[in-house]
């Protein structure tokens, strides 16, 4: 929805959900782009997407098998099916809910982007229906799992301060590039 009233047809819109394949980005890209800004899409695009390096390292072991298989996995690496995996110790329990959940997030989020080309008009404005709180809800429900664990609640609340402690001072964005470097690095010292 938010595409096509940024004047994208359905074409684009379908390709960047397709290639794109991370929420925040696709928002940011297309926001900017409709503002007049396309390379300040492209960029906060980039940007927003660097955060899923921490999850290709978590989930490089899940991800064999053919080139193409790994290409594709690779592409499937983003916040839901990484920590939805990472909730199993067995590897092929692991690998199996990564896969499964990938691939149906996937195909969800590309038939809805259609649905949405099409018919987003009938669904109103998203803020109107509170649809802007659904990703930090989903982000912050995929990490109440890790809050049980003592170094999962020390990691989380570090990083939430160095985020927080910067977003007066740096641009948006890189505060939570930086609390999520953090927490990858005290991660590696423990």
């Amino acid at each position: 929805m938010l595409a096509a009233n940024a004047g994208l047809s359905l074409a684009k819109t379908s390709a960047l959900s397709l290639l794109v394949f991370a929420g925040g980005s696709q928002f940011a890209a297309v926001t900017l782009a409709a503002a007049g800004n396309p390379a300040a899409g492209v960029a906060t695009g980039l940007l927003l997407n660097t955060r899923l390096l921490a999850f290709g390292v978590l989930a490089a072991p899940l991800v064999t098998g053919s080139p193409w298989r790994r290409a594709f996995g690779s592409h499937l690496v983003v916040d839901e099916p990484v920590v939805l995996a990472l909730e199993h110790d067995d590897r092929a329990a692991a690998r199996a809910a990564f896969w499964f959940s990938g691939v149906l997030l996937y195909v969800c989020w590309n038939v809805v982007t259609v649905v949405g080309a099409l018919a987003g008009d009938v669904i109103g404005d998203p803020r109107r229906i509170g649809l802007d709180g659904a990703f930090p809800a989903v982000f912050v429900a995929l990490l109440a799992p890790r809050m049980r664990e003592r170094d999962g609640r020390r990691a989380a609340i570090g990083g939430a301060c160095i985020a927080v402690g910067l977003t007066p001072l740096l641009p948006a964005g890189v505060p939570v590039l930086l609390g999520g470097l953090a927490v990858l690095l005290a991660g590696r010292h423990e």
